[in-house]
């Protein structure tokens, strides 16, 4: 069955390693390192086969004596960088902080790899890192009193959270990097906000008024931790609710 229909079946994950032969002088460690660079540089779009074979001074073709195609690579990349994420193990202290401590990784980690929430729901992430994370969330969520189907409820909560922080903050970090500050963009909603809405909408522009001096990084920041400990705070209710 063709990858398109059935993603899984052509995941590099679960297909038979390939026969190699002679070696060439490229690992596959190194490939995927390259990949990663790349994809942190120039996004989704800026990845090719020869573009990464530059990077690493090899010919496009030499690539693939580790790699049957891009599709590969993408989710070999994915994988890597779910490396970076570290969930502590329960402690007397409970479960709350293991599991915020996946949200939180995971939105650290997005905000370093933007381009990995393109993959999500496109690329298989199946890969033994990913799994490594599962697998460790399971046992926490477990420990914490969540069972079937809940326990999947809840760390899609948690999960859904981190990515949704994250690609809002990605966007205005590449805005303040490639156009214009967050301070500058206020400055040029200013008019448009005060001059020309303000009798429309003037709950908003009363607000905008009053905090438009706010550090959009330190907004991005508290408000994912406000949301996250609002979250864990109605779980632990919800989970302690009389039966």
């Amino acid at each position: 069955m063709p990858k398109a229909a059935n993603p899984i079946a052509g995941s590099v994950w679960v297909r038979p390693g390939r026969s190699r032969g002679t070696q060439p002088t490229l690992s596959r460690e190194q490939i995927v390192k390259a990949t990663v660079e790349l994809l942190d540089e120039l996004g989704l779009g800026g990845l090719t086969m020869r573009k990464l074979g530059a990077r690493l001074g090899a010919g496009a073709t030499s690539l693939y004596w580790y790699v049957s195609n891009k599709d590969d690579l993408l989710e070999l990349a994915m994988d890597e960088v779910m490396a970076e994420l570290e969930i502590p193990a329960l402690t007397e202290a409970g479960w709350r902080e293991p599991a915020a401590a996946l949200s939180r990784g995971l939105r650290s980690m997005v905000l370093r790899h933007p381009w990995f929430t393109g993959l999500l729901g496109n690329t298989p992430n199946i890969g033994p890192n990913a799994m490594r994370v599962t697998d460790r969330s399971i046992a926490i969520l477990t420990a914490a009193g969540f069972s079937g189907m809940d326990l999947g409820y809840v760390s899609q909560m948690l999960i859904c959270h981190a990515l949704g922080a994250a690609t809002v903050e990605a966007g205005w970090r590449r805005n303040a990097a490639t156009r214009v500050s967050v301070s500058e963009l206020a400055d040029s909603l200013s008019e448009y906000y005060e001059r020309d809405n303000a009798a429309k909408y003037p709950n908003y522009v009363t607000w905008w008024k009053e905090n438009r001096s706010l550090d959009i990084d330190k907004f991005e920041h508290d408000s994912f931790e406000f949301a996250l400990e609002r979250l864990l705070d109605g779980l632990a209710v919800w989970r302690d609710r009389p039966k």
